[in-house]
C-alpha cells in the first residue's frame, strides 16, 4: 500500500510539472521572438495580442486529475504507514 501511495503521490506531480514547464518554455520562446502566444490555438501570433490564460483554465481536467491522484496517493501513504498488518 505504501509503495502504491508513494507512486501516486509523486508521479502525477512530476507529470504536471513537466507539462507546465514545457508549456511555459513554448510561451517564453514565442514572447522572446516578439510575438504573442495564442493559448486557444497553441501557436505564436505575430499580428495580434492575446490575453494570458493559465494552464488550469485551459486544461482543468489534467490539473484537477493529477492533484486528485496525488491526494489519493497521500491517503494511501498514510494508510500504509499508520495501519500495519498484525504480525504473528
Amino acid at each position: 500500500m505504501l509503495k502504491i501511495g508513494l507512486l501516486l503521490l509523486v508521479v502525477p506531480s512530476l507529470v504536471l510539472m513537466t507539462i507546465f514547464f514545457i508549456d511555459q518554455s513554448t510561451v517564453d520562446a514565442c514572447i522572446n521572438e516578439g510575438g504573442s502566444y495564442n493559448y486557444l490555438l497553441a501557436e505564436c501570433d505575430f499580428e495580434q495580442k492575446h490575453p494570458f490564460q493559465p494552464l488550469m483554465a485551459r486544461y482543468p481536467m489534467l490539473v484537477n486529475g493529477t492533484m486528485l491522484l496525488s491526494v489519493v496517493g497521500l491517503l494511501f501513504c498514510m494508510k500504509g504507514l499508520l495501519w500495519r498488518p498484525q504480525q504473528g
